[in-house]
């Protein structure tokens, strides 16, 4: 199986993801190149059977096998503390936001994209999640043993034999845009939005690729609890968070550290940009209440 180009890719994965057939007008619109470059590079994948009368071929599909992500992992063991009191009898994904389980768009957002392999790494009232089950048969539970003693990289640890081709997801994110979730990745990636100024975890970036991680920051990324990993760093996650986890202080560390602090060297993870209005993490109760109304009792 050929490697794909950036270009290559970024073409064939906008006609995959188009139920018709695009003039390279609309193909313009969709990756940003320009005309020019569409054209040559529509020739590069007629040549090579991917592409015929505008259209993607089964071999174009095959192309883009190695780049489909397969799974799913969502990392749902903690306790949700600053969400007491709701959080005392209801694990946070669980906590309904407007009559819907806070999970249950993530879960439908990576059926829509295909991703029909779903992992959820649970600790505290784990049983609770058993619920999901009659809406989402599919689902597999992987259990943490030590989610009230370690931070979740010990869930990471639960599931490093599953990261090749994997989203791996914080499972207490509101999801209003389920088109995040994408079908197809050229290169590991991070969600990010782009900030003047914050207080929170985030990235500073050079050239597209995530070079740190930290907290607070100016002209950075603010990190979303959302990544992808390809099948090779998939890997190599494997050992780095097993190597991060069994360091002193290891247990206290989150599981992006690995790849993004302690062992950054093995990788070159890419930002994904995303936006405020696609998605919110429900961090406290008060929050809770001002998204519902039904919770300012």
């Amino acid at each position: 199986m050929q490697n794909l180009s950036r270009k290559q890719f970024e073409i064939l994965e906008a006609l995959a993801t188009s139920k018709t057939a695009l003039t390279q007008r609309q193909m313009e619109d969709k990756v940003n190149y320009s005309l020019g470059t569409i054209n040559r590079t529509l020739k590069e994948l007629n040549s090579s059977g991917f592409v015929v009368n505008g259209m993607i071929t089964e071999k174009g599909f095959e192309a883009l096998e190695p780049y489909r992500a397969k799974r799913a992992i969502f990392i749902a063991a903690g306790f949700g503390s600053r969400m007491v009191p709701i959080t005392l009898n209801t694990p946070k994904p669980l906590v309904r936001v407007h009559g819907k389980r806070i999970i249950d768009g993530l879960i439908d957002a990576c059926l829509q994209a295909d991703i029909n392999e779903i992992y959820i790494v649970r600790g505290y009232l784990a049983e609770q999640f058993d619920q999901l089950l009659y809406k989402y048969p599919m689902i597999k539970f992987l259990e943490n043993p030590v989610y009230n003693e370690a931070n979740n990289i010990a869930s990471s640890m639960c599931a490093r034999y599953l990261l090749s081709n994997a989203y791996v997801l914080e499972a207490d994110f509101l999801l209003y845009n389920p088109k995040i979730i994408k079908k197809y990745h050229y290169a590991s990636d991070f969600l990010g939005i782009k900030k003047e100024r914050t207080d929170d975890w985030c990235f500073e970036v050079k050239n597209g690729i995530i070079v740190d991680e930290k907290v607070g920051g100016i002209n950075c990324w603010q990190m979303v609890g959302i990544s992808y990993w390809n099948e090779e760093d998939g890997h190599k996650l494997c050992n780095d968070i097993k190597e991060t986890y069994e360091q002193p202080g290891g247990k206290e560390r989150y599981w992006e550290q690995a790849p993004l602090v302690f062992c950054k060297k093995n990788y070159k993870v890419e930002i994904r940009e995303c936006f405020e209005e696609d998605l919110v993490e429900i961090d406290t109760f008060r929050e809770l209440k001002a998204i519902d109304k039904i919770y300012d009792v």
